[in-house]
């Protein structure tokens, strides 16, 4: 009896060797695979900065950079070793945190810088005098600037803001070079070049002095008469050169940030009109709109009735809503302006002062 219970449990053993020794070639292959995969994805994600994949694993909203945690991947289960508690929870949070890192673009900002640089300088000679005028166009570096902002001046503008200046802005103004007048050979090549340069680093000098560029001196220098000229040619009926110069004007502005919301409302009316009488409506209708933002909050303005009517008949007529515009003029007249007896729009831009 015994021998052949002993018989029984021999064979036992020696099938469960066998089967044993079978399952010992796939599970070597699982593992051999696994070090493979493991050596093709090893490796570290770059999103354009040094370091910063590692930066966040160390720093993602509080979570301590500790080198024993540890995410690994085997046999479809996650596991965190060297530390016992939290292991699937706080595997998860990590992975939502670099998931929400990752997702959030990471912007350079580039300081924008103004340039002046002149391109041309022609000697002009007409009946009473001769001088050298010289075109200068204004850079904004930094951003993509595809408006063109030139202005044209002569050497007695120049002197003329260079003595201004200096009566407003001694401090800043004391060490300024200016280049002297010539008594001959001003319109030589050599000289013209000279002072080319010279302009170009006079302007250039000034423009880093913030209460220099900021001031209304500066500023009219390069875009006041501009205005004033597209004000006469509007009145004159030259539309087209008068929106060529408005627009030239208003780069100008948006270039040296100007904060004069006078000129600034002049000008986007202005160019608004002469957008309206060639007939393209809707870029005199996005020229008013934001002409009415410049003087939103100021409900007598002379010009808020005419700009709100415009903008009502524009926005009508290229299909856009014009509720806001009506309920804002419907709350004007109850406030006791007449609404009806207005002077047009071009007729308040041509009495407008801007000086």
């Amino acid at each position: 009896m015994a021998s052949k219970l002993l018989h029984r449990f021999r064979k036992k053993v020696d099938r469960h060797n066998v089967e044993t020794v079978e399952d010992l070639p796939e599970r070597s292959e699982l593992y051999d695979d696994m070090d493979g995969l493991s050596a093709r994805l090893s490796g570290t994600l770059s999103f354009g900065e040094t370091d910063v994949a590692e930066k966040d694993w160390a720093q993602a909203d509080g979570v301590d950079g500790d080198p024993e945690f540890v995410c690994s991947v085997e046999s479809d289960e996650l596991e965190r070793t060297g530390n016992p508690l939290g292991e699937l929870k706080q595997c998860n949070m990590l992975t939502k945190q670099l998931q929400e890192s990752w997702k959030k673009p990471r912007v350079k900002f580039i300081e924008e810088k103004l340039t002046f640089e002149v391109t041309s300088a022609n000697v002009i000679q007409d009946s009473s005098s001769k001088y050298v005028a010289y075109t200068i166009q204004v850079i904004r570096f930094g951003s993509l600037d595809e408006d063109k902002a030139l202005i044209i001046r002569r050497y007695t503008d120049f002197a003329k803001l260079n003595e201004t200046l200096h009566k407003n802005f001694r401090e800043d103004m004391g060490k300024v070079v200016f280049p002297k007048k010539r008594i001959r050979k001003n319109y030589t090549h050599e000289t013209i070049a000279k002072r080319s340069r010279a302009f170009e680093q006079y302007l250039q000098h000034i423009h880093s002095f913030s209460d220099i560029r900021r001031s209304k001196i500066f500023l009219e220098f390069f875009y006041l008469r501009d205005l004033t000229v597209g004000q006469r040619l509007l009145q004159g009926g030259m539309r087209e050169n008068a929106m060529e110069t408005l627009i030239n004007a208003l780069h100008l502005q948006q270039k040296l940030c100007s904060y004069d919301a006078s000129h600034l409302l002049f000008t986007l009316t202005s160019i608004s009109v002469c957008y309206q009488e060639q007939d393209q409506l809707e870029e005199a209708q996005a020229y008013c709109e934001r002409a009415l933002q410049t003087i939103e909050n100021q409900e007598y303005h002379p010009l808020l009735v005419p700009l709100l009517q415009a903008n009502i008949r524009l926005s009508w007529k290229v299909a856009k809503d014009k509720r806001q515009s009506e309920a804002r003029l419907q709350q004007v007249q109850e406030t006791g302006v007449d609404i009806l007896n207005q002077p047009s729009l071009k007729e308040h831009l041509i009495k407008y002062c801007l000086e």
